[in-house]
């Protein structure tokens, strides 16, 4: 089997994506802005070939970078990057190679939120009102009928970057004031609650064959707008309504041989609504959560699945774990030489966060996992306690 894999040095945890499909028998080549002799030797081993496109953005180069590869391993049979901002590009040039996968059309619904919402009512699943931003009295209308605040959010795009949360007709005009009118946004209605995630890995036909989920303490949009550190963690048990639900959006969706991240609201009353959903792993250091979670290799497992068309691993969720991160902007009671000393046993990795996800995920992390949540939750509270 042929692999195109686009951006393989990126984030640094998915450089364990083209390694491991390398060892499942792949012939795994690359397609990246980094120069080869900057790649680190074992990714540089694990690549048939690689390409260094400068100016990944410029399609016509990129093509011409896949043909020329395509020329010396012969036809690609998948085209990937696990990255949600690469995933126009594997659809065009899938379409442009005549390769199996998600192509321009499919990548619309899943990267639009407007569009996704006609995936979630097909699936029966309960998804936030909303309309697009056309214009201020159209949006003071929809205001007026699901009350304040709302959330504006890109219509395409990822995370909480250049959202907004909107409580009056005067905060809505300002935003017509200053938005991009290049940019399409859509308006929401603000949910309370918090946010729950259903994740996971489809196999070729499009089953389920490893499903996980997390709560958030902070949403994103907090993380971001107000420069906070996050907390989440992963569940042993899902709640049934979460996978259920998560089930049937993941269905209607159609996903073969990809990983999910499906966000949901849980509000007071506890009724889940569903957010948006992302065709790839969820971001930061999610994957190494379902590692240490499970007891398994998930990059691996990936490979079998794409290369064998098998997920060999059992997995039971036999552990709770976190994602602890701290921003350089905080000032923190404990130092981190204090937090290995104190929660040592509990950590079971460390690491800084690359710049470009820092404003979202922090500027470093720990994972700790124990068996309850009762052991977790005192390591997070030791870890992100301010100075007073």
């Amino acid at each position: 089997m042929n692999i195109l894999y686009l951006c393989p040095n990126f984030p640094p945890n998915y450089r364990a994506f083209p390694l491991r499909l390398r060892e499942a028998g792949a012939t795994v080549s690359g397609i990246g802005w980094e120069a080869s002799e900057r790649l680190p030797a074992e990714l540089r081993g694990a690549l048939a070939d690689y390409c260094c496109v400068p100016d990944m953005g410029n399609y016509d180069h990129v093509l011409r970078a896949a043909g020329w590869l395509l020329s010396r391993t012969g036809r690609f049979d998948r085209i990937v990057s696990q990255e949600e901002h690469w995933l126009d590009l594997e659809a065009a040039l899938r379409l442009d190679f005549n390769v199996q996968g998600l192509k321009s059309a499919d990548i619309r619904r899943l990267r639009h939120k407007s569009l996704m919402k006609d995936a979630f009512n097909r699936a029966g699943v309960r998804s936030a009102q909303g309309e697009l931003a056309s214009d201020a009295e159209a949006s003071r209308r929809f205001a007026r009928r699901v009350g304040y605040p709302l959330i504006a959010k890109p219509d395409k795009g990822v995370g909480a970057h250049a959202t907004f949360k909107l409580t009056s007709d005067a905060e809505l005009a300002d935003f017509y004031a200053r938005k991009d009118p290049a940019v399409p946004y859509l308006l929401e209605e603000f949910l309370e609650g918090f946010i729950q995630s259903f994740d996971g890995l489809t196999g070729r036909d499009g089953e389920i064959v490893f499903c996980t989920g997390h709560q958030f303490e902070t949403d994103i949009m907090t993380a971001v707008n107000k420069d906070m550190h996050l907390h989440y963690w992963s569940f042993r048990k899902l709640p049934p309504e979460l996978e259920e639900q998560g089930r049937r959006a993941i269905a209607a969706f159609g996903l073969k041989e990809r990983f999910f991240h499906l966000e949901f609201i849980r509000g007071p009353q506890g009724r889940l609504t569903a957010m948006e959903i992302n065709a790839r792993p969820p971001g930061g250091l999610t994957t190494d959560m379902f590692n240490y979670a499970n007891d398994i290799d998930v990059y691996r497992e990936y490979a079998n699945v794409a290369v064998l068309g098998r997920f060999d691993a059992c997995w039971e969720r036999a552990w709770h774990v976190s994602y602890i991160s701290r921003k350089e902007s905080r000032r923190y009671r404990h130092s981190h030489e204090e937090v290995l000393r104190r929660h040592g046993d509990r950590i079971v990795a460390h690491t800084p966060i690359d710049s470009v996800f820092r404003r979202a995920i922090g500027d470093y992390a720990y994972l700790a996992r124990a068996k309850s949540m009762d052991e977790l939750k005192p390591v997070a509270e030791f870890i992100q306690q301010l100075e007073a």
